[in-house]
């Protein structure tokens, strides 16, 4: 997959492709989970990587882990079991994760979408939210080789699908993010560093 690039955040009342970095929480961070949150395409799995060698912390791809526990692709278990029954692996998945800590979590894109998973990870850590412009994750997504094999579409596919998940989720986005990080033309480096930068500010 195409990683972000690097540049400032939008900022306020700008386009709601790219929402503008929310103001840091007061509240410490204790040594928990940090789970990143967002569309795929968003940088998760790579942001977490690096951020969690940085940090000296250990750090799981929730996806890879529901794959690897369940023996198919997120593709196969949307086929066989539809989308609910996608969900319940992925809130068992998730419950288990928040045992691990420190730990930083790369998230499935609609973990979001179940209440209890949002209250989980509230009571379990902190969530930063990277977000980017449609366009941007539509060619990230595009150019991931994997997307294809692994992934379902969720909606009608393409750009279009894109526009839709981000109108049905963005207030969940938000709703959980504890900081946010628009990731549309920073590089990966550039988002570890805004991250602790955050990091060191709500543990001052």
């Amino acid at each position: 997959m195409t990683r972000p690039q690097g540049n400032q955040a939008n900022e306020a009342g700008d386009s709601p492709d790219a929402p503008h970095p929310a103001a840091p929480t007061s509240r410490a961070l204790p040594s928990a989970c940090l789970f990143l949150i967002g569309a795929r395409g968003s940088g998760k799995s790579t942001v977490a990587r690096l951020l969690a060698e940085a940090m000296g912390w250990q750090w799981r791809d929730a996806d890879e882990v529901l794959e690897r526990r369940y023996g198919q692709t997120i593709r196969a278990i949307f086929a066989n079991e539809g989308e609910a029954g996608f969900r319940d692996k992925e809130a068992a998945v998730l419950a288990d994760l928040c045992g691990l800590r420190p730990c930083v979590v790369a998230t499935g894109g609609g973990v979001v979408l179940r209440e209890s998973n949002r209250r989980l990870m509230r009571s379990s850590g902190r969530a930063v939210w990277l977000t980017a412009s449609i366009d941007t994750l539509w060619q990230r997504i595009r150019d991931d080789e994997t997307t294809a094999e692994r992934r379902p579409a969720l909606t009608v596919g393409g750009r279009a699908e894109i526009e839709e998940i981000m109108r049905l989720r963005e207030s969940l986005y938000r709703q959980c993010a504890d900081y946010i990080v628009d990731t549309t033309e920073k590089t990966a480096p550039d988002i570890v560093a805004e991250i602790r930068r955050w990091l060191a500010s709500v543990s001052a």
